[in-house]
């Protein structure tokens, strides 16, 4: 299972400038959406976070998961969203039934956008630092995320490599995500072959003959105890890109941008460094 999929959609039409142009702070915020928790939590008062997303508390892909523990998480139902009286309910691009239902309630629902890019992901920090009334936490935001975006170009490898993200099954990032713009920051290019838009599956033949020069693999398991897990532990993928070919990088830190992308640009900055 790929976990990006949970979190992947197109996006559905609104009218999100004047969502976002709206002058009036709110108090009680909700997050339906693991990137709106994570942006909450960063950019909001605590006093104004009413409730996060079920998600918000998993370590595995949120990179606050320890603030998140603080305050009260929602169950799946439209109810628990209700029951807190929020004056701002932010959601996904995937929650579609849930939007409709909670729109029917006259709630004010914004929705929460999956980035695809570093610069997209800087221009969500400021729109959701105007919408909850902190657009000075977003501008400190948004340079802290520059200098570690020109931290990691200035350790870029030289002559340039390419670049493959690997998960289980086979599952590999496509040209149109998060993680292979910050890869881009890195140096590392898409392969010829790489696959487009959101990702694809690759064959253990391909991989093994015309692979990139570098392996980005996610979330490693802890031993092959299923075919997913078999693929990307498979001894030939091991032995062909060992130590000083591939890279490990958690999907939590490229599932969304604001401080998740932060610090996965460092932890990428890092993995270049003990690669030199």
């Amino acid at each position: 299972m790929m976990k990006k999929t949970i979190f992947a959609a197109l996006l559905l039409a609104m009218g999100i400038g004047a969502a976002f142009g709206d002058s009036k702070a709110p108090h009680r915020i909700v997050s339906f959406n693991l990137c709106a928790d994570q942006l909450l939590l960063a950019l909001a008062d605590p006093g104004q976070i009413a409730g996060l997303s079920p998600y918000a508390a998993d370590s595995s892909l949120s990179v606050l998961a320890a603030e998140a523990g603080k305050y009260p998480r929602l169950g799946w139902d439209t109810e628990y969203v209700i029951n807190l009286s929020p004056d701002l309910v932010l959601v996904g691009p995937s929650d579609r039934p849930t939007r409709a239902i909670l729109n029917a309630t006259g709630l004010r629902v914004v929705q929460i956008d999956l980035v695809s890019d570093l610069a997209q992901a800087r221009q969500q920090i400021v729109e959701v630092a105007a919408l909850i009334g902190h657009p000075d936490r977003g501008e400190i935001l948004v340079r802290q995320l520059q200098d570690a975006e020109t931290k990691l170009a200035a350790s870029a490898l030289l002559p340039p490599r390419t670049a493959s993200v690997l998960e289980r099954g086979g599952y590999t990032e496509g040209t149109a995500s998060l993680i292979t713009a910050m890869l881009k920051t890195a140096g590392l290019q898409p392969p010829p072959n790489a696959r487009g838009g959101f990702g694809g599956f690759v064959s253990m033949e391909t991989l093994l003959t015309e692979g990139p020069d570098i392996l980005v693999l996610q979330d490693i398991p802890h031993e092959a105890g299923d075919q997913g897990a078999l693929f990307i532990m498979h001894t030939a993928v091991l032995s062909q890109y060992k130590t000083g070919r591939r890279i490990e990088l958690a999907s939590r830190y490229s599932l969304c941008g604001g401080p998740a992308l932060l610090q996965g640009l460092d932890v990428l900055r890092e993995a270049l460094e003990r690669l030199r």
